[in-house]
């Protein structure tokens, strides 16, 4: 699994309550195929999670068993 770098990271994501951008995810949780961001407004205080989901090439693909 590639790791995450502060580059990688998704910025200025819109508020899902008020719509103001947020500079960065507070948690980023990754795992095969996926990555979820947990995100908190300073402006009105909501937090929301969002959930990316990758196509997995098959050179990125783990072999489960030889």
């Amino acid at each position: 699994m590639a790791k995450t770098g502060s580059t990688d990271l998704p910025k200025q994501n819109p508020c899902a309550q008020c719509g103001k951008p947020i500079a960065f995810p507070d948690w980023v949780e990754q795992s095969p195929g996926r990555a979820a961001y947990l995100w908190h407004c300073r402006a009105c205080d909501y937090r929301f999670e969002a959930i990316a989901y990758f196509d997995n090439s098959e050179s990125e693909r783990e072999d489960l068993a030889a």
